[in-house]
């Protein structure tokens, strides 16, 4: 090559091409995943445009006419009756979800990290796992059965010399009974990612901390915990933007009529109102307000997780 020769860089076209020519299968699996998201997330966010019109579903989406006014059934959801009860059982329900549900994922992984029996180990993680992939509606037929009036729950305390309970009929022990089924089905599996984080721990630092005299929990406290705070905090902010959000699959087999108090909630609302009673204009407007809802919990606070620890999503 002469002295002085440059080479003519690629254009982004060029580079593009190329890259593509080498990936090419890689491109292929992401197309599927876009195309995937695209046709079954993206595309039905225009049926948003339901929350805005009297829908008639022999008319269609764009023949239905438009609600006067616009906002007519947000305006009907917010001054209706069941607004506050709703709020506040799935807000409820949530919080307690975050306060007893995000960190039991956690300490499992944790405690499951001290162990040094492998097989253990490997026979904790297969029990915890194992309710994560039951079918819902078997596990809900357990939890009815167990807490029934005649169920397994009630024939113990009988046998303590306690009166029978009525957990499924009673409104105060929806919530509670809801949460802690949902931790016992979900902690296993949730810990799979926290333990993933504790493997790319560096080793050295459990050394140098054993040297300085540091006991196994100060480790825990001062290294293992700082190690897996960045994941940590994603999740909490993927909870937290989701904080109006409860299945209503676990909701609807569980509960009835005589527990609506503490038990419905806005997804199971929008169920009601809209696969059942067919008024699907008013169903969408309280989705649309629940995902917009959650959307700005999403940005509000990771910004603030940004702002005070330099982890965020974006």
């Amino acid at each position: 090559m002469s002295k002085g020769h440059v080479i003519p860089k690629k254009t982004l076209g060029q580079r593009i091409r190329q890259d593509f020519h080498r990936y090419k299968l890689v491109y292929l699996i992401g197309l599927l995943c876009l195309v995937y998201y695209v046709i079954f997330c993206y595309m039905p966010m225009g049926g948003v445009v339901i929350a805005f019109k009297d829908f008639r579903p022999a008319r269609g989406i764009f023949g239905s006419k438009w609600a006067n006014p616009w906002y007519k059934y947000f305006d009907q959801f917010f001054n209706g009756y069941y607004f506050g009860r709703l709020l506040r059982n799935t807000l409820l329900i949530n919080l307690q979800d975050l306060v007893f549900g995000f960190p039991a994922p956690i300490l499992l992984a944790l405690l499951l990290n001290e162990l040094r029996s492998t097989a253990f180990k490997r026979t904790v993680q297969t029990v915890t796992y194992l309710p994560h992939f039951i079918s819902q509606v078997v596990v809900c037929g357990i939890i009815l059965d167990f807490f029934s009036s005649s169920g397994v729950v009630n024939q113990i305390i009988m046998a303590l010399g306690g009166q029978r309970v009525l957990f499924m009929q009673e409104p105060s022990f929806f919530q509670p009974l809801y949460v802690g089924t949902g931790i016992w089905q979900g902690v296993g599996y949730g810990s799979i990612i926290y333990l993933s984080a504790l493997g790319g721990v560096n080793a050295d630092l459990y050394d140098a901390a054993a040297i300085d005299g540091c006991n196994r929990f100060r480790r825990v406290i001062h290294v293992t915990l700082p190690g897996i705070l960045p994941t940590i905090i994603i999740m909490l902010i993927l909870k937290i933007g989701s904080m109006l959000n409860v299945g209503f699959e676990k909701i609807i087999l569980l509960y009835n009529e005589t527990i609506y108090e503490t038990s419905d909630v806005i997804s199971s609302f929008v169920y009601r109102y809209g696969m059942q009673k067919g008024n699907y204009s008013y169903a969408t407007a309280v989705g649309l307000f629940n995902s917009v809802f959650n959307f700005i919990l999403l940005i509000a606070f990771n910004a603030l997780s940004r702002k005070v620890s330099d982890v965020s999503l974006w």
